[in-house]
């Protein structure tokens, strides 16, 4: 029975390691897309370039959906989520950073480390999770909810409580499970989630706004070096 269990966890793991290289693909892929539109489109005002930048972003998504389907085979979205802000972070250190203002670039670094902070607290945040000490709780089905108790102002029942066939749990004020985080999304973390969403958008546009600067000074540097030869 211990050999089982052990073999059971080696293969999680080595699951869950090809999931993630088959994310970091995904990442590389997805960020050599995204450089292309300021390198492109050097020339359009920034709102153009975000825009341009989110079609882009959604249009490999649902093109590397189609290839994981094609092959068969699964990546992990967190990771997915987590190696494309190393990566953005990353790549603006060692690059971008010399090519934008010092103001630009703090915010932005504030931005990332909040975002990661956020992320890993929204991954290991209880959602708000239901035991099994309420009462008619065994009644709840899948995608149910509990009616309320208008004798109990502080009974369990005068709450959203859904079930969430992925985590398999009760989670109190369900909104809904967030692939992308790996948590669902309930009473205790959704105004965190409505955060995080905000700092991605955010963090996006500092992004191309860096990476639109330090490709314009780049082709004003190769202009500058062409007509000095």
């Amino acid at each position: 029975m211990v050999i089982v269990n052990e073999q059971r966890k080696l293969s999680a793991s080595l699951s869950l390691i090809f999931r993630c290289k088959i994310s970091c693909i995904f990442v590389l892929l997805t960020q050599f897309t995204l450089s292309l539109v300021p390198r492109f489109f050097a020339a359009s005002p920034f709102i153009v370039q975000f825009a341009l930048s989110g079609l882009v972003l959604l249009l490999v998504q649902t093109l590397c959906g189609w290839c994981r389907r094609l092959l068969g085979v699964r990546a992990s979205a967190p990771a997915f989520v987590f190696f494309n802000i190393l990566f953005i972070w990353g790549f603006y250190i060692a690059v971008v950073r010399q090519a934008v203002s010092s103001l630009i670039g703090g915010l932005f670094n504030i931005e990332v480390a909040m975002i990661i902070i956020g992320l890993c607290s929204i991954m290991s945040k209880d959602p708000g999770l239901i035991t099994n000490e309420f009462p008619h709780l065994d009644k709840l089905v899948e995608g149910s909810e509990l009616g309320v108790d208008p004798d109990n102002e502080n009974s369990l029942s005068r709450k959203r409580v859904r079930y969430c066939k992925i985590c398999k749990a009760h989670v109190e004020g369900f909104d809904h499970h967030c692939p992308a985080f790996g948590n669902c999304i309930g009473q205790n973390n959704y105004f965190l989630f409505i955060v995080l969403l905000v700092g991605f958008l955010a963090t996006e546009a500092s992004y191309v706004a860096c990476s639109a600067q330090f490709v314009g000074k780049s082709q004003n540097f190769d202009k500058s070096q062409s007509e000095v030869a």
